[in-house]
């Protein structure tokens, strides 16, 4: 009978049996797997939408924006921009020759003088009183001189008479010699009384020197600009130390000899070259374009302001120029010969501006909240600054030093941080 033995082997579990509604375990670990690939898909994507949408805060600079004096060019069509001054290559302080009290004063500030016109006069007595003494000694001179001539003749023909008188040996040879010397004697006397003739003659215009000397004149036509002295006051060609010494009568500007002085920074001086024509607009009034060309650039430098002097002249002339007006001096390149292309348009960008994207050169220029890649050509490179050729123009919204992971087309905004960008 299968009493107990059955019954214990009916108890016995079965492990390779299959499960009642039940799956393998090679099934729940494949779901397991296809579940996890899921979950990271779906973070991926998640990942990738934010990182697509992040905005990079960036540094921009507008192209060809004026940078102040002697910088990149803000007119369109120049090369160079820089800021100067109105001044005047003839200008002279008027003085007098001599230390004299003044006694006329001929001028107004804004009067046109002449050359030679009188400005002022100052008291002559001492200058006529000079004038007479040498005067006075000319005459003596000249008295004494016609005395001794008179006896000069009287000593030659007595001379003569003897020397015949001894060859006929009718006086002694002694007397003829006397007459002779005595005749020598005089004709020094005179020539000596001559020389002194002439020394008071050269006295008398110095004289007369100083008689003209007490009046002004103008060295040159122009403006008087200011006027230094009044009647009654000593001046003097140098300065005496005090308060009460003027040391000119006034200052006269010539108006045609007015240029325009920039200093041009030294980054950019090799852009600017003689004879290149330039457009000036004075300060005062900005609607008015003045045509010129460049006369010299200065061969030194300003070391403390890294500048070097240009002289601009002013192909036009008009009475509202005056000295020391503010100016603002345009350079632009000289038009090419018939039959020769233009020379390209050209732009000066900050180096940090350029990258490299591969073997291209690229910059990116903002548009509408977005990095767009654009590739340049460069030309020389200047201080701290590149010369871009072709890929730029004057407008563009240029981002400086664009980090190694901004993309074309990728959202940047402005960065707040005006020292170096950075990402949010």
């Amino acid at each position: 009978m299968n009493t107990n033995a059955d019954l214990l082997n009916s108890l016995k579990i079965d492990r390779n049996a299959p499960k009642r509604g039940g799956r393998k375990p090679d099934d729940r670990r494949k779901w397991w797997i296809i579940a996890g690939v899921a979950a990271v898909l779906v973070l991926t994507a998640i990942a990738y939408a934010v990182l697509g949408n992040r905005v990079t805060a960036v540094q921009t600079l507008e192209v060809e924006a004026a940078q102040g004096s002697g910088g990149a060019a803000a007119t369109p069509g120049a090369v160079l921009d820089a800021s100067g001054y109105i001044v005047a290559r003839r200008i002279a302080t008027v003085s007098s020759q001599v230390t004299g009290r003044v006694s006329k004063v001929l001028i107004e500030e804004g009067q046109q003088v002449t050359a030679g016109q009188v400005m002022a006069t100052l008291d002559p007595i001492d200058a006529n009183a000079q004038q007479e003494l040498a005067s006075a000694q000319v005459n003596a001179a000249a008295a004494q001189a016609g005395a001794i001539e008179a006896q000069l003749r009287d000593a030659t023909a007595n001379a003569a008479r003897l020397s015949t008188l001894a060859g006929q040996q009718l006086v002694s040879r002694a007397q003829a010699d006397q007459a002779i010397a005595q005749r020598d004697a005089l004709r020094a006397q005179l020539n000596a009384i001559r020389r002194n003739t002439n020394v008071a003659s050269a006295q008398l215009r110095i004289a007369n020197r100083g008689v003209d000397h007490t009046v002004v004149r103008a060295p040159f036509s122009g403006v008087v600009i200011a006027k230094a002295a009044q009647p009654g006051e000593i001046v003097s060609p140098l300065s005496a130390g005090g308060g009460y010494t003027r040391t000119g009568i006034g200052t006269i500007v010539d108006m045609d000899s007015l240029e325009v002085e920039v200093e041009v920074g030294e980054n950019f001086i090799g852009r600017v070259r003689e004879g290149m024509p330039t457009e000036t607009i004075l300060n005062a009034y900005p609607d008015w374009k003045i045509p010129g060309h460049v006369i010299a650039v200065i061969p030194t430098a300003d070391r403390g302001k890294a500048t070097i002097k240009v002289r601009v002249s002013l192909d036009s002339r008009d009475t509202r120029v005056v000295p020391d007006m503010g100016a603002r001096v345009s350079f632009f390149e000289r038009a090419a010969p018939a039959g020769q292309p233009q020379a390209k348009p050209s732009v000066l960008v900050p180096q940090s501006a350029i990258v490299k994207r591969g073997s291209q050169s690229v910059a990116f220029v903002l548009t509408d909240g977005k990095a767009n890649q654009t590739s340049v050509s460069t030309g020389r490179t200047i201080g701290d600054d590149i010369e871009v050729t072709a890929g730029l123009k004057a407008g563009d919204e240029l981002i400086l030093q664009p980090p190694e992971t901004l993309k074309d087309g990728q959202r940047v905004q402005k960065s707040p941080d005006p020292k170096e960008p950075e990402e949010q």
